[in-house]
């Protein structure tokens, strides 16, 4: 790292800082922060350098990144069955990935922490009532009233301790035999069987499975082999609750630097992303792999200013730029920012967001996504790199293991009216189990040709 000169975990609280709750009881806000300073780390700085490390291949075109998960995690919907299928559809998407693209694929879940979310107004009007926004389970609850708005310290424990659990359960499933290699393939395979567009999918399913016929005759048992059986799956959110972040943070006892031991990976939204904001002066700060969110506001010398801020070694692995700029945007918006990159000669990963820049409100009234813009913004992403000559790093996108009806489209060609069959979102829609797996193979299509 970096010398961090005048940098510590509270100087952000010299800036000005963005989105953050209208507390009501700051003692209450310090009691709870306080308790968690206490609590031991959700991850390790060890674990950080290694995903930093994977992240370094992907900036250098050898890996291919796969960031997902809810838009915002609820303290109601949390279980090991809901987190056993998220999980699910994240290791479909890195199989066939990793095959088509022919490079490992690193996984990182928005999982374990990703509770809170940016909003466009401190209030909204419900009724004849002005009433704090919703900002994700840590903050406070969904219900329309003003009891459940009120922002209430103690679910920032609450949040700690599901990020606990959830980690806890994701490394057991990680490394129990239920990533094994055979077992995530059969699901394709019934993925592959019963999709409309399994005709489209089913040359590459035949394909990995002669692989993996190839792989039993030479006498190699994935059961038997950690590397077939076993994956790593780091944990990601936006640092948006700072106070929260704060807390977390520790002194590596190996190295001595500082690191947001919430989650392995934090970003920073478009919406905190000012160059002299406490986010930014945050995250600067700690060791951790960082993300940041570009949108088509942004200008090259802009995004070269934050990377030297960000990433002023040049660190390999240390900084992934997420693109969020809409389908009809992406390619003209994108390529400016590739050259300026290039030629600074940052070592970014790339990542493209295809969701929160094609989001729309249905003929229905609900906010949605349809499955063929999210395809085409990727697809854009993909061209401009194309074009460049630099490499289209990865995805990130929300999703869900469940059947949901939230966003359109896809292979089962959801439509406006099957909206109100499942549409169970807190914040934003996100594609369901079977759109998340179908993207995938529509992603292999677009950047196979790459390797």
């Amino acid at each position: 790292m970096e010398p961090q000169g005048t940098w510590t975990p509270q100087s952000w609280q010299d800036r000005t800082a963005k989105q953050q709750p209208s507390w009501p009881d700051l003692g209450a806000l310090d009691s709870s922060l306080k308790q968690i300073s206490t609590m031991p780390p959700l991850v390790f700085a060890g674990e950080a350098r290694s995903l930093q490390a994977e992240l370094a291949q992907v900036a250098a075109g050898n890996a291919f990144l796969l960031q997902a998960g809810d838009c915002a995690e609820s303290f109601e919907e949390f279980s090991a069955d809901n987190l056993r299928e998220k999980l699910k559809v994240i290791l479909q998407m890195a199989v066939v990935l990793t095959y088509s693209v022919g490079v490992p694929v690193v996984k990182v879940g928005r999982i374990a922490g990703q509770f809170a979310k940016p909003r466009s107004s401190d209030t909204e009007q419900v009724g004849d009532l002005e009433i704090p926004s919703f900002r994700g389970h840590i903050v406070n609850d969904a219900t329309a009233t003003e009891a459940a708005r009120t922002p209430n310290p103690e679910r920032l424990i609450q949040a700690y301790h599901q990020s606990a659990s959830t980690l806890n359960l994701l490394r057991a499933f990680t490394k129990g035999g239920f990533a094994d290699l055979n077992r995530v393939h059969s699901w394709n395979q019934e993925f592959v069987a019963s999709s409309p567009e399994g005709e489209r999918y089913d040359k590459l399913a035949r394909e990995i499975d002669r692989a993996l016929s190839f792989m039993r005759a030479c006498g190699i048992e994935t059961e038997a082999n950690s590397n077939l059986s076993e994956v790593d799956v780091y944990t990601s959110h936006e640092a948006l609750i700072l106070g929260y972040e704060e807390s977390l943070t520790r002194r590596d006892s190996i190295t001595g630097d500082w690191y947001d031991c919430s989650a392995h990976m934090l970003w920073i939204g478009e919406r905190t992303r000012e160059l002299d904001g406490a986010h930014v002066e945050f995250l600067r700060g700690v060791g951790n792999p960082i993300g940041c969110k570009v949108g088509p506001t942004m200008t090259g010398d802009e995004l070269i200013e934050l990377c030297e801020i960000l990433n002023p070694s040049r660190i390999p692995g240390r900084l992934t730029l997420i693109t969020r700029m809409g389908a009809d945007n992406i390619e003209e918006g994108l390529r400016p920012l590739l050259h300026a990159i290039s030629d600074a000669g940052h070592p970014v990963v790339w990542a493209c967001d295809p969701m929160h820049g094609n989001t729309f409100t249905a003929p229905s009234g609900r906010k949605t996504r349809h499955f063929d813009d999210i395809v085409r913004e990727i697809s854009g992403f993909v061209r401009a790199h194309r074009a460049e000559g630099t490499w289209p790093g990865g995805i990130h996108v929300e999703l869900t293991g469940e059947n949901v009806t939230e966003c359109l489209g896809g292979g089962d060609e959801l439509v406006d009216a099957d909206l109100g069959g499942r549409y169970e979102t807190i914040c934003d829609p996100r594609l369901n189990a079977r759109q998340g797996v179908d993207l995938a193979f529509r992603v292999a299509e677009l950047v196979q040709d790459f390797t």
